[in-house]
């Protein structure tokens, strides 16, 4: 099974910072644009609220107990079903309501376009 999203090592390592920071599980909303450009949002869990006009994309961390849900809107999720996404971070300023933004650092977006192979080997999305 192909996987549509995953996490570069240093992000999964902030993620463990803000979890523990937080005190909670933690999810992404890959926002639709503009104020804050198309970022991955990280929120802890139960602060966004997701719908039927979401998409889950996947977990980072599948199986775990820490595992990260990350949600796109049903139109984004139109431009971005054929790439791979990998949530990366970079120095800077974090994005609007995004909680790393205190860390000095932001959460970005790296994507490539799926094989065939991997195309074929996707599972069904899951709405909110």
């Amino acid at each position: 099974m192909a996987q549509r999203v995953d996490v570069s090592d240093e992000a999964a390592q902030l993620l463990r910072q803000l979890r523990e920071t937080h005190g909670q599980p933690l999810m992404f909303h890959q926002s639709g644009g503009c104020c804050d450009g198309s970022a991955p949002m990280c929120y802890t869990q139960g602060t966004f609220m997701t719908g039927p006009a979401d998409v889950l994309l996947g977990e980072l961390e599948p199986g775990t107990p820490e595992a990260v849900p990350v949600w796109i809107s049903k139109a984004q999720f139109e431009y971005w079903s054929h790439t791979h996404i990998t949530i990366d971070v970079v120095p800077g300023r974090g994005a609007g309501f995004s909680i790393e933004g205190p860390t000095g650092n932001r959460f970005v977006i790296r994507s490539r376009l799926f094989t065939d192979e991997e195309s074929a080997a996707l599972a069904p999305v899951t709405t909110g």
